[in-house]
């Protein structure tokens, strides 16, 4: 598939999507915008609703792929979840298919394996055929986006990868983001890659730098083109000496999805 000329990115007033907005243009891709919310400083930027069927049509009608980041981003009421992550992105889905569209780059979430044991010690690393164990509503959302671009996939023959992201900020904040973090530079690069690969059929691949920390297997992003060149561990130890190391007895250490395992934080923040 040759560089995507333009893309949608939906959520593109969110943190990913506001750190993506001003990376990806250096890619070579042109970023039609779309948000819940108005974006200052982007006046032809789409406000939509995943809800507004029509909207989101107009919005994939012409482009090359789309970047779904749009939903709620933690834990909330099961209806919440329903309406915003799981019928808003099949929504997307339908208005892709409707206009011929037929690459999407899914945001998933770490947190759709989340009660997966994180690794310790000599622990072989998470594969991607590891069963979902969904942490949350929002988790299981994001389980659900999986299954529907495989469908999509099989039944309508748009491409999608999947992206289990486990936490893209400018730096990480915690002890457990040390292993999950994937800078805002790999995360173009990620995305990048998934948008220009070619015959992915439906690909799930794992979203965090080259971590030395790292829990999981990020060998089939690495088959799309991925490359990462970031590494957590210079934030480790001020992040240790701050925190102290992850505690295996501790309920909220025990598991890849942390505190979303125990007290996962709600939406809005």
């Amino acid at each position: 598939m040759p560089a995507s000329r333009t893309v949608l990115l939906t959520g593109a007033a969110g943190g990913l999507g506001t750190l993506m907005r001003e990376l990806l243009p250096a890619h070579g891709h042109d970023l039609r915008l779309l948000d819940v919310r108005a974006i200052e400083g982007e006046p032809d930027a789409v406000t939509a609703d995943l809800t507004d069927r029509k909207a989101l049509r107009e919005a994939v009608r012409g482009v090359d792929a789309v970047l779904h980041f749009a939903g709620i981003s933690l834990e909330s009421t099961f209806d919440k979840i329903l309406r915003a992550n799981i019928e808003g992105t099949y929504n997307l889905y339908e208005a892709a298919r409707e206009e011929g569209v037929r690459r999407i780059v899914f945001a998933s979430s770490n947190h759709a394996v989340g009660f997966t044991p994180r690794p310790q010690g000599d622990d072989p690393l998470i594969p991607l055929d590891t069963p979902r164990r969904p942490d949350t509503f929002y988790g299981l959302s994001k389980s659900f986006g999986e299954d529907l671009a495989q469908l999509y996939w099989d039944k309508h023959g748009i491409e999608t990868v999947s992206v289990r992201i486990g936490s893209c900020f400018p730096e990480p904040t915690s002890v457990r983001m040390l292993s999950v973090w994937m800078s805002p530079d790999d995360g173009a690069r990620l995305f990048h890659a998934a948008l220009t690969a070619e015959d992915v059929g439906h690909t799930v691949v794992y979203g965090s730098s080259a971590n030395t920390r790292l829990w999981w297997d990020l060998s089939s992003a690495r088959a799309l083109g991925y490359a990462p060149r970031d590494d957590s561990e210079r934030y480790a130890e001020k992040l240790i000496a701050e925190q102290g190391e992850l505690d295996p007895a501790n309920p909220d250490h025990a598991h890849i999805g942390g505190h979303f395992c125990t007290n996962p934080p709600l939406w809005p923040h």
